[in-house]
């Protein structure tokens, strides 16, 4: 079968004699009809984020039909469309039992340390096979996935319609964050200095950059180390931090920064299994977050998509089957 393969440092071949994935008796065979592109997948693209092996095939942010179940799975059927939540928890450990998968040390990430899903089929268990209608676009569903991030780190912030928001970074996180806190009546000011993004941000929703301050919630989502410090000046007392971009710097705040300005910071990891997924997945025909996409490639043109995604002022996501 085709895949995209990753062969090098910034590499990436579209080969047609791939294995066929085996389906094991809990996992589904899904067809793959699309593939969105994150900054985790242009990590390993670029050779900072190294695979366990080479070549090794891209991509975690995939939908596509069911066309083959394991023996014990019921609650799937062939011909279902579903997104893939693509970070398994064990649900077994003391993280997954207190209900914060998303901290789970066994976890198994698809696309870093288990093989991508950019290939005609792939295999996935199949409680991490979610069932959605067919009236979705194929943007909308390359979406899913890292709408539930934004929508999980909006959720445990207890963002209201009544708080001011301030959003740093308008890449697809900053993007969907912009696009949740509309929806949600919080229109939130966002913080970008690439124009086109901003602009993007803008159109869904949120405030050009003014200088105003007194923010009572901040979303960090660029990752970007000499953001954060500025963002903060600019929060009110009481105000909740939310960290949603990775990099390893210190944090710009003393103790008595914290204590005396009462914020609270806190980090959002991706989301947590199954409730996070599946209340994302239910409102995707309300949310529209395709509207984050910028650009369209075929498989075969695999190299292009990743090649230039970090430069597009939305999301970029790779077609597989012929979808709208």
């Amino acid at each position: 079968m085709r895949a995209a393969v990753l062969t090098g440092t910034s590499r990436v071949e579209t080969v047609g004699d791939w294995p066929e994935p085996d389906c094991g008796p809990h996992d589904v065979i899904v067809e793959m009809a699309g593939v969105g592109l994150c900054g985790s997948d242009l990590a390993v693209f670029r050779g900072s984020r190294i695979p366990p092996a080479t070549p090794w095939v891209m991509g975690h942010e995939g939908f596509g039909r069911v066309v083959a179940c394991g023996s014990a799975v019921r609650d799937r059927r062939i011909g279902q469309r579903v997104v893939i939540e693509p970070n398994y928890a064990c649900l077994k450990c003391a993280d997954c039992l207190s209900g914060l998968t998303s901290a789970c040390p066994h976890r198994t990430i698809v696309g870093l340390n288990a093989p991508g899903v950019l290939a005609e089929r792939a295999a996935v268990p199949a409680r991490f096979a979610h069932p959605v209608p067919d009236g979705l676009s194929g943007a909308d569903l390359a979406c899913a996935e890292p709408y539930t991030v934004a929508r999980s780190a909006v959720r445990r912030s207890g963002t209201t319609a009544r708080d001011r928001c301030l959003v740093v970074g308008a890449g697809a996180q900053g993007l969907l964050v912009c696009l949740i806190l509309a929806r949600l009546g919080a229109r939130p000011l966002v913080v970008e200095p690439h124009p086109p993004r901003a602009a993007r941000a803008r159109r869904l929703g949120a405030l050009p950059d003014d200088g105003r301050t007194g923010f009572t919630r901040i979303f960090e989502t660029s990752g970007h180390a000499p953001a954060l410090g500025p963002a903060l000046d600019r929060a009110a007392p009481g105000a909740t931090v939310v960290l949603i971009g990775l990099n390893s710097d210190p944090l710009p705040l003393t103790v008595e920064d914290v204590v005396r300005r009462q914020l609270v910071v806190r980090g959002s990891m991706i989301y947590d299994h199954p409730r996070d997924f599946t209340e994302a997945v239910a409102e995707l025909h309300r949310s529209r977050p395709g509207a984050v996409i910028e650009a369209r490639y075929p498989l075969t043109q695999a190299q292009q998509a990743f090649a230039g995604a970090g430069e597009r002022a939305g999301k970029t996501w790779i077609s597989i089957a012929d979808v709208e």
